[in-house]
């Protein structure tokens, strides 16, 4: 049941810089990933946001069941090639009433420190909840993953998940379109893609499971930021010299130094941002 890319699929994808998909898992597999999510969520401590459940995968071995799951890697290879490093992950939850939106952004932008190049990386974006316009689903501007580089400015809104987005000069909302999606079905798109996602003020939660993968020869900077994030080699063989984590051993530490560095979420301190959406 793996997602095939077919030419005209693949075309669409380096035309637009994304693609929306029907049934990623297998049923079990999905059912059993929705459990997983709900338990860790339920754990979370007093007072801490659900959008911040960010690189969960540093400190639990066993979301690689679902990150290296061969549905996950089939569809990625047929974007970036066999040589598969798993650069992040992220589950992006909006809770109901009160979910923080996503300003307009690259997630190159948000990369440029941690790998090189940073547009090399792409995103699979698989919804666990219903993924609508009204509850925040993420909106992509088609074909802005091509061009020139962009301005960004400070933000200072508590309701956004970061402190810097791209100037409003840069993009034009009115070619916007939505992405939504059922549960089970998933968006892949560019780093340079511009996209955002608004604030969900609606009754009904939206959450994502963000896998970020870049081909190992995509150079990950680990004398700069090896104190704060690592990769993982997912599948075929290492291209850039990287240095990979053992995927079965929990990182604590490192887990430890992110939150003295940064909140995770742009309310930057020092270090690295993951994209979203």
């Amino acid at each position: 049941m793996n997602v095939t890319l077919d030419d005209h699929r693949l075309r669409e994808y380096r035309r637009d810089g994304y693609l929306v998909l029907t049934q990623l898992l297998p049923d079990e597999d999905f059912t059993a990933l929705r459990g997983y999510f709900e338990d860790k969520l339920a754990r979370l401590p007093h007072g801490a946001r659900p959008e911040d459940m960010d690189v969960p995968h540093f400190t639990d071995p066993g979301l690689f069941r679902w990150l290296f799951h061969p549905a996950v890697l089939d569809l990625v290879e047929q974007i970036i090639g066999p040589n598969i490093a798993l650069f992040s992950a992220h589950f992006f939850c909006k809770p109901p009433g009160d979910g923080k939106s996503v300003p307009w952004h690259e997630d190159a932008y948000y990369w440029r420190e941690t790998i090189t190049p940073s547009s090399d990386a792409i995103t699979v974006w698989l919804a666990l909840d219903p993924s609508t316009r009204a509850n925040g689903c993420m909106r992509v501007i088609p074909g802005s993953h091509v061009g020139r580089e962009r301005l960004y400015r400070g933000l200072r809104d508590d309701r956004s998940v970061f402190d810097e987005a791209l100037d409003p000069t840069e993009y034009d909302p009115t070619q916007a379109l939505p992405i939504e999606l059922r549960p089970n079905e998933c968006s892949i798109h560019a780093a340079t893609l511009v996209h955002g996602s608004e604030a969900n003020e609606s009754p009904y939660r939206r959450c994502g499971f963000t896998m970020r993968y870049m081909s190992t020869a995509v150079r990950f900077n680990h004398e700069e930021v090896g104190d704060r994030h690592q990769i993982y080699l997912a599948r075929g063989v290492d291209l850039a010299g990287n240095i990979y984590a053992d995927p079965g051993k929990p990182n604590f530490e490192l887990m430890e130094r992110r939150g003295r560095k940064q909140n995770y979420l742009g309310k930057r301190v020092g270090g690295d941002r993951p994209g979203a959406g």
